[in-house]
């Protein structure tokens, strides 16, 4: 019986086990410790030592304290790529806000500057400037960065930089994550590297690092007592945990190389087969960490749907999956205003995500070719 090949697995490195058993040693199994500083400062490094990085229990609470510190509440508006998970879009119902979803533009599958810059327009006529604008590095694919921030600085509203997907991406030589007036970075169990669950806060100053630690702290007072004058939130980062991310940076470059390897397999495979087109860079200013390779199939040209190849792969035990369903269509958000056209949704309907972690074998890739082969 086949073993089942994964769509993205965590792959340990091995180097993790010793920084746990530190934490152990040590006894810092809280929310405080070296491997939590070592981590941060890790990132800080990789990232470019130009910002600061705060290490959280997951990528959502980042977002979430990303639209806090920037005063986002209830009835204020913020503007959201459709075209991503739902965690990009939650966090501004935690703050009782209004999402306002924006449609992607097809080279980068990201939010499009054109109908961004329409839906602030008429917000404005409607007499709600936005907030704040979430960005999203689809798959690890840097959004247009020139285009998109020059219609947010325009109109003088932040960029939150969604980055969940994009450690180790660049625009220009330089990294996903410190573009916005904050980024976000996800170490989910299926994301590049991984810290079994967590996430990481970017910002500019330490200012801003001292108030995100404070409010992921419970907010609690310089007292001998427990006072709390703020509201605060239970999301700093363990110990433990940031241990696993120490040891999973060792590898990173690793990750990426086996991911971007990964992409240029199925653009080998894909390259004779008309009517499906891989996710790739539209410049050699876009560099991807292929965190997920994904494809679109024209049924017109190949006689094949998206949902034909899923199920083949699925009944040999290889797991697929469609891209993100947009977010304005989603059942949850069906009331939210949107602008842009159907883009996205063409996206959702035509994509599919491959199998791309870094662990996977070359039996494995033997196997992911058969299938397409007998497919088409």
């Amino acid at each position: 019986m086949n073993q089942r090949i994964w769509l993205s697995s965590p792959h340990m490195s091995g180097n993790e086990i010793k920084y746990i058993e530190d934490a152990f040693q040590k006894n810092w199994i809280t929310s405080i410790g070296d491997n939590i500083n070592g981590f941060e400062e890790d990132l800080k490094k990789y990232l470019g030592n130009h910002h600061q990085v705060i290490a959280l229990n997951s990528c959502t609470s980042a977002l979430h304290l990303a639209l806090v510190m920037l005063g986002v509440t209830k009835d204020d508006e913020v503007i959201c790529q459709s075209m991503t998970f739902s965690a990009s879009a939650n966090p501004i119902a935690y703050q009782g806000a209004i999402p306002v979803f924006v449609d992607s533009e097809p080279e980068t599958w990201n939010i499009c500057p054109i109908a961004l810059e329409e839906a602030i327009i008429d917000r404005i006529a409607k007499g709600k400037t936005p907030k704040a604008i979430i960005a999203v590095h689809l798959y690890g694919m840097p959004y247009k960065i020139d285009e998109v921030h020059a219609v947010a600085d325009k109109y003088n509203i932040p960029i939150i930089e969604d980055a969940a997907e994009a450690l180790g991406s660049t625009y220009k030589g330089r990294k996903t994550g410190t573009f916005g007036f904050f980024g976000t970075i996800s170490f989910n169990g299926n994301k590049i590297i991984t810290t079994s669950g967590g996430g990481a806060l970017v910002c500019k100053t330490q200012e801003d690092k001292n108030k995100a630690i404070f409010l992921a702290s419970q907010a609690r007072d310089e007292a001998p007592h427990y006072q709390h004058s703020n509201i605060g939130y239970n999301y700093r980062m363990s110990n433990i945990v940031a241990g696993i991310g120490k040891g999973q940076m060792e590898v990173l470059q690793n990750r990426i190389d086996a991911r971007r390897n990964m992409h240029h397999f199925y653009q080998e495979i894909f390259k004779d087969i008309n009517g499906v087109t891989v996710f790739a860079e539209p410049s050699s200013d876009f560099y991807s960490n292929h965190w997920l390779s994904a494809i679109l199939i024209d049924e017109k040209i190949t006689g094949k749907t998206r949902e034909e190849l899923r199920l083949a792969f699925l009944e040999d035990d290889i797991e697929s999956r469609p891209l993100w369903k947009p977010m304005h269509l989603q059942p949850i958000f069906a009331d939210s205003p949107y602008y842009g056209g159907n883009v996205a949704e063409e996206l959702f309907e035509k994509g599919l995500c491959l199998p791309s972690g870094s662990n996977l074998t070359d039996v494995d890739r033997l196997r992911i070719k058969a299938v397409i082969d007998k497919t088409f």
